[in-house]
């Protein structure tokens, strides 16, 4: 083991803990790092001719902190140089030669080219299935639109045509949608698909329903989704919400109907409020579908983790 220096020594010694340490160390330990690292493992260069490569658990826990808070390649290289926790995080001391952006700019292709943000999220699931946490009861389905730039000052003089333009609230939106299907008793994602921002949320469905499930939740833009020919034949309760013009008419009884359906669905919201607001993800950081979906799979999977800490932390 290296000496410390006289930066560390006092840094160690600190009176107390950062907010941003107290999140890493909970990270740390809500993490299966061991069965994510077999997943890329088999991907991951290994050590030969020429300069050898970075442990990947070094470029593994690198890349989750990009993602815990938003930073770009550049940014990331920065904070390692800058911030003492980060670096205590990825295992690196100050005077160890740390990855530069290319290298982390590299890893991040690796985990897109081979689709692997999509087998983290299922290795998560998997990990809190193991500790007893059910993802297949009954399903809330949800989208929620994540904005693109609309500038064609680029290279190509055009916006990325993988994104959209759609119309909600009477405000013009452009970018891609994220639909999920999240399960409705432990509130945790169980599926994941993304598509442009005009695609209508009931097309969807199919691709987040799991298959187990007994009831579906969902609001107002699923309102015939039990009759669509892909769905009729599915032995499940269809708890939908009605539409707003529908409601004046309604009795208390369907009126007390509606706000049970808003009270199950209410946890999806929790989930967007996770991947927007905590990790930062109101804007694509990517052109095209492919690249941000890897990492809305990732976010879901610490969302999921973070969702289930009172059963995973002692």
């Amino acid at each position: 083991m290296t000496q410390m220096t006289f930066a560390e020594c006092e840094y160690a010694n600190k009176k107390r803990k950062t907010r941003r340490e107290k999140f890493l160390e909970q990270m740390e330990s809500l993490i299966p790092w061991k069965q994510l690292e077999n997943k890329i493992r088999r991907h991951y260069p290994r050590s030969g001719i020429g300069r050898p490569p970075y442990p990947l658990s070094v470029m593994l826990r690198i890349h989750c902190m990009q993602l815990f808070y938003n930073l770009s390649d550049p940014a990331m290289e920065d904070a390692l140089y800058e911030i003492a926790s980060m670096r205590n995080f990825a295992g690196l001391r100050l005077h160890d030669k740390l990855p530069d952006e290319t290298t982390i700019l590299n890893f991040r292709h690796l985990l897109e080219r081979h689709n692997l943000g999509e087998a983290i999220f299922k290795a998560i699931n998997k990990h809190l299935s193991n500790k007893g946490l059910e993802l297949n009861n009954g399903t809330i389905v949800d989208a929620s639109i994540i904005a693109a730039p609309t500038s064609t000052k680029n290279k190509d003089k055009s916006r990325d045509p993988e994104m959209h333009q759609t119309k909600k609230g009477g405000e013009y939106h452009f970018g891609m949608k994220v639909h999920v299907g999240v399960d409705d008793r432990s509130g945790l994602i169980h599926s994941l698909s993304t598509t442009a921002a005009n695609a209508h949320d009931i097309t969807e469905v199919p691709n987040l329903l799991h298959g187990e499930e007994d009831v579906f939740w969902g609001d107002a833009a699923f309102v015939g989704a039990d009759k669509r020919d892909e769905n009729k034949d599915r032995n499940i309760v269809w708890m939908v919400s009605q539409r707003i013009g529908c409601r004046k008419n309604m009795c208390k009884v369907e009126i007390d109907i509606e706000k049970g359906i808003a009270a199950v669905r209410a946890s999806v919201e929790h989930v967007f409020a996770r991947i927007k607001n905590q990790f930062g993800y109101r804007k694509v950081r990517y052109r095209g579908l492919a690249k941000n979906t890897n990492r809305l799979y990732i976010l879901a999977g610490f969302t999921n983790l973070l969702r289930s800490r009172s059963a995973l932390l002692p």
